[in-house]
Parts: C-alpha cells; sequence; structure tokens
C-alpha cells in the first residue's frame, strides 16, 4: 500500500486496485461460478429497496447456500486463492492490523439487467465499535474491511457498487433522500470498477449500497468479508481453532497462508499462526 492509496483510503473509504487478476485467472474464477451457477437465488421483487424509486427492480440474485472455499475441487482453487492472495495482504496488514482474518463470506453477488439495487447502509449510525474507523499511534485501523473480487466489469453509473466517500467520518445522521438514493445530493459515487479489479470498503463504518443493475452483462462479485483480530462481525461465536470456527471440510487442503486468516476472534492470540507478511518478490507467508 503506497502513500497514494493510503490516503485515497484514508479520505474516502474505499480503495480499488486494479488488474489484480489476469484474464486466465478471471476465465477459471467465471468457470467455477459457472459450475455451481444453480445454487444462485433470486429474492422477492424489490427487497431491500425499500421505499425508493431510483433503486426499484428485479429481485436481487445471491448464493446464500453455497461456501466457494468448499466447492469441489478445482472449482475451489480460485476463491482459496483470493484468500490470502499478496495483494490482500499487504493492504489489509495496514488497514486491520495483523492477524486480520475472515469473518465470514466469500458472498457472491449476482445481478442481470434490471435486477434491483439496495438502501444505503453501513453508516456508522449507531456507532458500532467492531467495524469502526479511527487514528490511533500515527495510523489508521479499521475493524471491518469488506474485500470484492470484480469477474465482470461494472461500468460508472452502470450499476453495482456505490457509496458515500468519506462517509466514515461523518458526524451526522444521513438524510432519508440519500439512503433510498432518491436525491443523493450529489455525494453517492458508483465507481468504475473493471473485471480482474479488487474493491476494499470500510463495511460497516462507510455508508454504501448497490445501485440497479443496467447492463447487459452480468454483474459477478465475489465478497470476502475480512475482520481485525479481535473484532467479531459475524456474532458471536466461541470456538477459535479453524477447523471449528468454520467447518474441517471447508479448510481441509488449505495451505498455512490460508488458514491464517480462517481462526476466530481472539484477543490476544493463541498462535502465531495468524500472522502474514508478504515480501518483495509478492510470496505470502507466515511472519513467525
Amino acid at each position: 500500500m503506497d502513500a497514494k492509496e493510503r490516503y485515497f483510503w484514508d479520505v474516502t473509504g474505499y480503495l480499488v486496485v486494479k488488474n489484480v487478476l489476469s484474464t486466465e485467472e478471471l476465465k477459471i474464477a467465471n468457470e467455477a461460478i459457472d459450475y455451481c451457477a444453480d445454487g444462485i437465488s433470486q429474492s422477492e421483487e424489490n427487497k431491500g429497496v425499500g421505499d425508493s424509486t431510483f433503486l426499484r427492480g428485479t429481485g436481487s440474485r445471491w448464493m446464500h447456500s453455497t461456501n466457494l472455499l468448499n466447492i469441489a475441487s478445482p472449482y475451489c482453487q480460485p476463491f482459496r486463492q483470493m484468500l490470502a492472495h499478496p495483494a490482500v495482504v499487504s493492504r489489509l496488514n495496514l488497514m486491520c492490523g495483523k492477524g486480520f482474518r475472515l469473518d465470514h463470506g466469500p458472498q457472491f453477488n449476482n445481478a442481470v439487467k434490471g435486477t434491483a439495487g439496495l438502501t444505503l447502509h453501513g453508516s456508522g449510525d449507531p456507532h458500532k465499535p467492531y467495524v469502526a474507523y479511527h487514528h490511533q499511534n500515527r495510523g489508521f485501523h479499521c475493524a471491518g474491511v469488506t474485500v470484492t473480487w470484480n469477474l465482470s466489469t461494472a461500468p460508472a453509473s452502470g450499476g453495482g457498487f456505490a457509496c458515500v466517500p468519506g462517509s466514515h467520518k461523518s458526524k451526522f445522521a444521513m438524510p432519508k433522500e440519500v439512503r433510498n438514493c432518491d436525491d443523493d445530493m450529489g455525494v453517492v459515487v458508483q465507481p468504475e470498477i473493471h473485471a480482474g479489479d479488487i474493491l476494499f470498503f470500510m463495511d460497516g463504518a462507510q455508508t454504501h449500497g448497490t445501485h440497479p443493475w443496467r447492463n447487459d452483462h452480468q454483474r459477478r462479485s465475489v465478497l470476502f468479508k475480512y475482520a481485525s483480530r479481535t473484532a467479531n462481525r459475524g456474532g458471536s461465536r466461541p470456538h477459535y481453532k479453524p477447523e471449528t470456527y468454520w467447518d474441517e471440510e471447508i479448510v481441509s487442503g488449505m495451505t498455512p497462508e490460508e488458514r491464517a486468516v480462517m481462526f476466530g476472534p481472539a484477543s490476544p492470540p493463541k498462535t502465531q499462526e495468524v500472522y502474514l507478511t508478504v515480501d518483495p518478490d509478492g510470496t505470502v507467508h507466515l511472519d513467525n
């Protein structure tokens, strides 16, 4: 994470990193989604849009019952490689702090032309310490960061992820018309994100949501919900080891680096196996 990325992240609350996946990697990941596409379900029309006019459309499309880390090999491999990818580790070590972990996910978001959006949420109101953003010891810290791997392009104004840049620092309640996007006052941004890019955003601290999908091609996004070592975003789970916090089948066969981000929350960490680092050549390994 260089000085420009650090500044942009601190000011806006999100960051797009370009061209992380190669053309071949994109092909393999999309083929894996095709393999389990029968697991995609569609909600009822306009669920999640409230009284918004702008966000209306056909039902949202999700893959709720399938964990992409646990589908048959080799189809699970592209998602396991995303889990502790050097582009992720090098940034989350600064964003969340070393010892960050996967709290829940990965979640597959899908949309076709006309799919409804989702009301803006996550404004930090009321205050949620487990996902909050703050400055301390000459650095920044965000306890909840979502990393979205984009398997298709979301053109600017074409729908998909939208946010209010800088809202993680707002001191005032968000007007209803901004929340439902009927009158966003010009503060809502829907950034252009290309296939192969990854998006980091402050999930919970920053106001974000989804604009209706207006493109002929599908939206294909895979969301990994990370947390700092001591934060618990997904509810209380008493188990710490990956095999009990998740499921032995999910973590079976993972590399030590992939397994490192699958531990449950604990303070202080009970093992050095949770810390990762990235070498100058881009190799991720345990930082023991």
